[in-house]
């Protein structure tokens, strides 16, 4: 069996240069800096903007930045100035993937349309990660998650719920736009492999939600003609939520027949088995609120712990309802070591959750994410340039090295 304590490492000498910023972007190749690729955080000389966001205790090193920054370095280049777009060329020569969050006119206009990248190298595998797809009447418009949530019908479905509109109380559009950057990296990493060549990918934020938020709520939007309104009942009534209990709440999800079958007996409902609403997952999910509102009645009889055990007993799927702040305390997550703290001498200790995937029951790396411009000179001598070059763009403002 492989050192657990050893980082897997499976995208070891696969170099990322990453422009993106806020949560998208940098969500995509942290996941890929986990396992082991190099990614060089390329930043503008004001920084990422999330460095500036959230509880910290050194300026420029914001909580959110930190939730999505670890295992990189970080150059400054001020894109603005011929001499910095000419260096992050030369950084372009030697990169296997250069992800982006700019809107394609922009980079264009700075001379790095995917053309000009993929020119210089062919092997080169370009990300864009935007608001929308080329070619439709959002093209280039500016776009974040609060945007796409309420396009792509994501916040529109709370009004099925609740009456209102509403946002997910999660950055859902970014991360999960993130997932697919990172997903695109891969594919495109295989098909160089075959063929040799790089390729330029589009991963618009309104499509990606779009599809993702169809694979359920599709439903009977799914037939032409139409067999119903979009939308999936069993996630749209009200019921689904953690059920109150004599104690607290708990989490609760009987699905098959026999988990339906075995709750209800064991709960004193025998004589709903039978009953034609609820017999089969056809009928029981046409009449899903009902049976939502009778479960929800019958779990406020006993306690928590009383649920937990009939459930565990009868393997139906319950659970207790963690908050946020449990997560730290959750036994399965102690017990698999998901949070981790790692030591910085300037910040003190930091607690981060561990990369999720395992390679030969190896976790990924943690590190703690780079300072704006920690290492513009280290990056720089990788990239050839010497001593002289190196200072000549740091006077000029082109590139920024953080003072020690």
């Amino acid at each position: 069996m492989q050192d657990p304590h050893t980082p897997a490492r499976p995208l070891q000498g696969i170099r990322v240069l990453d422009l993106t910023s806020v949560l998208a972007g940098p969500y995509a190749t942290q996941i890929m800096g986990d396992y082991g690729a190099d990614i060089v955080k390329v930043e503008a000389p004001g920084g990422d903007s999330t460095r500036k966001t959230g509880p910290t205790t050194e300026a420029g090193m914001g909580a959110l930045f930190i939730g999505t920054n670890r295992c990189k370095r970080s150059i400054v280049l001020d894109l603005k100035q011929d001499s910095a777009r000419a260096a992050l060329l030369r950084l372009v020569d030697d990169a296997d993937v250069l992800i982006h969050a700019m809107r394609p006119q922009k980079m264009t206009g700075l001379g790095l349309g995917p053309d000009v990248l993929m020119a210089r190298n062919p092997r080169l595998i370009v990300v864009a990660a935007y608001g929308f797809a080329e070619g439709g009447p959002y093209s280039g418009k500016p776009a974040y998650d609060d945007i796409i949530q309420g396009l792509s019908g994501m916040a529109g479905m709370a009004l099925r719920v609740g009456g209102e509109p509403a946002y997910m109380p999660f950055a859902m559009a970014d991360k999960t736009c993130g997932l697919y950057a990172a997903q695109a990296v891969l594919m495109a990493l295989v098909s160089r492999a075959r063929d040799g060549k790089g390729c330029y990918v589009e991963v618009p934020m309104l499509e990606v939600m779009a599809g993702f938020n169809w694979v359920e709520h599709g439903w009977g939007a799914h037939f032409e003609p139409p067999l119903g309104l979009p939308g999936y009942e069993r996630l749209l009534t009200p019921w689904r939520r953690p059920f109150k209990t004599l104690d607290g709440y708990i989490c609760l999800m009987p699905y098959t027949d026999l988990h339906w079958k075995n709750f209800l007996e064991q709960a004193g409902r025998a004589q709903l088995v039978t009953d034609p609403r609820f017999i089969g997952m056809t009928s029981r999910t046409r009449h899903i609120e009902e049976l939502y509102a009778i479960l929800g009645e019958t779990v406020l009889q006993r306690t928590c712990a009383d649920w937990l055990e009939m459930c565990d007993r009868l393997d139906i799927p319950a659970s207790r309802l963690n908050l946020m702040e449990d997560l730290q305390d959750d036994p399965h997550l102690r017990a698999t070591g998901f949070f981790k703290t790692v030591h910085d001498k300037d910040m003190g200790s930091l607690r981060m959750p561990r990369p999720p995937l395992r390679f030969d029951h190896r976790d990924g790396a943690i590190g703690v994410p780079p300072r704006l411009g920690q290492h513009t000179r280290e990056i720089l001598q990788e990239a050839g340039f010497d001593a002289q070059s190196i200072d000549g763009l740091i006077d000029s403002g082109a590139a920024i090295q953080r003072s020690n």
